[in-house]
């Protein structure tokens, strides 16, 4: 059992936030911005943030044409556009509070790649840009086809590019770096191996029972919980409309004279490719078996994985010769739409979960908006 100084000191919190991704922490520092006494508890049950949150492409992005045609298509335009001023004001929140710097920032635009099947978006771009009018000062998108033999992508497939000046990249790992950085001097107790498997509320607080190799299990105490799992939701809370989703991503080793620069989309977003330096991030293809990459393995999908190189062979890197130096797998979640789920569960447990692979836009914005409603 726990000594009296352990449970003294280490085992009651005002708040505790399970997961300590870009939600988990975001909303840690945000309760402490607003209540700088409040003792502050992140449970992570890996060594390191396990989900998607070190895991993602670095993408500082709100979504591409075909995306937000096809958003529009399903929520209708007001939700569309709810959607993109969430992703973006969620990077501006971001930004500002940990400085370009720290998250090794570049404003190098965003493209759509665009083939014959998809040149149907290019009659949609003035519309696009009219909805989005009230949400960035210029028009975001502009046609841009020159660029497809510039940046020496193969035109017999790429038709044209869209061009979005708004979205940029990140270093993920610098991001998720400054973040615990920061939630340590707020004095946030980030406790990781720490794999929480039941909460159970009361009237007076919530217990929040962790996984211990010593005693079997340790029981937390917590004025009121939120739950920051994303993928991972449904081990602690089973009726809710969310699903994992695997997504590949590979780094190439360093390319000599790489010809593009900035963040690229294709297909509605599945695919998805950038530069970091003179190397090439690539990831995608969830939707090519989307039953088996619904799952919280961190395996790799091998027939995804050759689709990858075979679309950096024949599309993104024809006749350029590269060597894969890194190959991973995160875990996103998603539902029947693409919003967030944002709500009070009960009296003393809130949600901030379902992201849709859109953490790192508007992570930041949830964990200040779950603050909110705990406090």
């Amino acid at each position: 059992m726990l000594s009296f100084w352990e449970k003294q000191t280490f085992s009651a919190y005002d708040y505790a936030v399970v997961g300590s991704g870009i939600v988990g922490l975001s909303t840690a520092i945000s309760i402490k911005e607003k209540q700088p006494n409040a003792s502050v508890v992140v449970f992570e049950s890996g060594l390191l943030p396990t989900g998607a949150s070190t895991k993602n492409a670095g993408f500082a992005c709100f979504g591409s044409i075909t995306e937000l045609l096809e958003d529009i298509k399903v929520l209708g335009k007001e939700q569309a556009l709810t959607l993109v001023m969430e992703r973006y004001l969620g990077l501006i929140k971001l930004r500002e509070r940990l400085g370009d710097a720290n998250l090794d920032y570049h404003n190098h635009g965003g493209y759509e790649l665009i083939r014959e099947q998809e040149l149907y978006c290019i009659d949609e771009i003035e519309t696009i840009n009219d909805l989005l009018k009230d949400v960035f000062d210029e028009k975001p998108f502009e046609e841009d086809k020159s660029l497809v033999k510039t940046f020496g992508f193969n035109d017999q497939v790429v038709k044209s590019l869209i061009y979005s000046r708004y979205e940029g990249q990140i270093d993920t790992g610098k991001m998720m770096k400054s973040l615990i950085n920061m939630a340590q001097k707020l004095e946030i107790r980030i406790l990781t191996g720490a794999s929480v498997s039941k909460i159970e509320e009361n009237s007076k607080d919530v217990d929040i029972l962790v996984a211990d190799q010593t005693y079997g299990h340790v029981k937390f105490k917590a004025g009121s919980v939120a739950i920051c799992t994303n993928a991972f939701t449904k081990k602690l809370i089973t009726d809710i409309d969310l699903n994992p989703g695997r997504g590949i991503v590979l780094v190439t080793k360093p390319i000599e004279n790489l010809k593009f620069k900035g963040v690229f989309h294709c297909e509605k977003g599945y695919y998805y490719f950038r530069n970091y330096g003179d190397r090439v991030i690539f990831g995608g293809g969830r939707n090519l078996d989307y039953e088996a990459e619904t799952t919280t393995s961190f395996d790799i999908n091998t027939d995804i994985k050759k689709e990858l190189l075979r679309r950096l062979d024949e599309i993104i890197l024809p006749k350029t010769p590269y060597e894969v130096d890194y190959l991973w797998a995160g875990i996103m979640a998603f539902g029947q739409n693409k919003q967030p789920v944002l709500k009070q569960h009960s009296d003393r447990i809130y949600l901030g979960v379902r992201l849709g692979g859109m953490g790192v836009a508007i992570g930041s914005r949830m964990g200040e908006k779950l603050a909110e409603m705990m406090i």
